[in-house]
């Protein structure tokens, strides 16, 4: 008698259990006018941290799941190589240094040189007025003092051309050792890491991944909506995001997106006959504050639904209003 209690006293929590989790659920259902809903699940933005330049990996200094600072070197590639070019490339540059010294005193010595052919061609000019030089000597004088001319314009010409090639030879170490730093990976954005695809000691092509991070301060959720919905859907408008593990969560968000044309419905949406029906794509985002604070709850992948308001002049419902998880709990 004893067991047979038991079991319909059981048997009563287990229904009213249940029809209070209906009851809680179909109250969101039962929604006010100007407020809709639809499933979807959760999107964040994915970034690789992939290889300029072939090379070997040295070191790889994350690990699945680390959180990653915007900057952060992920994984390192052996430099050797670089490093002995930009040696050479260095003593290009003190090389290109002498030419242009060398070069210098060249345009010295041919200055001096001009001075003197001007002061013999000056000389020569005044022997001719008094009769005392021949028009030959004179000429010859001239010629001298234009060719001490044209040998200081070469002298400059030259100089020019080392300063050239100096600088070229500079542009050639400044840009070894852009590829000297960029064999060091940094992550373009602050993130949390998905995957490590590389180990220590592999050997890479240019374009390779060795991670993918996720961008926790860019979380969407993409539904579908009918026409007869969408039209009412203002961007900007405020959202709210309720995901099936966490069903006591409601999370603020608001609308980001709305799609110009109609689309068939991806098969993870709803029903088959559904499908078939022509919906529209909406995206609701949820605010990077916001993340910044829960980002250790943020997580790729996770369904629930997101609910829209059809009418701005709509209030959402008490089972709708905001309700986050503990912040002191949240890992900033």
């Amino acid at each position: 008698m004893h067991k047979i209690v038991t079991a319909v006293v059981t048997a009563v929590l287990l229904l009213v259990a249940g029809g209070w989790a209906v009851w809680s659920w179909n109250g969101r259902d039962r929604l006010p006018p100007g407020v809709t809903g639809a499933n979807g699940r959760i999107e964040v933005t994915r970034v690789d941290v992939a290889t300029k330049l072939a090379g070997r990996v040295s070191e790889m200094r994350v690990k699945e799941g680390d959180m990653v600072e915007k900057g952060q070197v992920v994984a390192v590639l052996d430099t050797a190589d670089l490093l002995a070019q930009r040696a050479v490339a260095r003593a290009g540059v003190a090389r290109a240094i002498q030419g242009i010294a060398k070069a210098e005193a060249s345009v010295a010595s041919a200055e001096a040189d001009l001075a003197l052919a001007e002061l013999q061609f000056h000389r020569a000019a005044e022997l001719l007025d008094k009769a005392v030089s021949s028009q030959a000597q004179q000429d010859q004088a001239k010629a001298r003092r234009d060719v001490a001319a044209a040998g200081v314009q070469a002298a400059k010409a030259a100089v020019a051309d080392a300063i050239a090639a100096r600088d070229a030879a500079q542009a050639q170490v400044e840009l070894i050792q852009v590829n000297i730093d960029d064999m060091s990976l940094r992550a373009p954005i602050a993130g949390r890491v998905e995957y490590r695809l590389i180990e220590p000691g592999a050997v890479v092509g240019a374009g390779t991944r060795v991670a993918t991070l996720l961008d926790l301060t860019d979380v969407t959720m993409t539904v579908f909506l009918p026409t007869r919905l969408v039209g009412r859907v203002e961007v900007g408008a405020e959202a709210r995001i309720v995901l099936d593990a966490a069903p006591d969560w409601v999370i603020p968000a608001r609308v980001s997106f709305v799609a110009a044309e109609a689309q068939f419905t991806p098969k993870s949406v709803e029903t088959a006959d559904e499908r078939a029906k022509l919906m529209y794509r909406v995206e609701v985002r949820i605010d990077p504050k916001l993340l910044d604070v829960w980002r250790a709850y943020v997580k790729s992948g996770l369904t629930g639904n997101a609910w829209l308001l059809t009418d701005p002049a709509a209030a959402w419902p008490a089972t709708l209003a905001v309700r986050l998880p503990d912040p002191t709990g949240a890992k900033k």
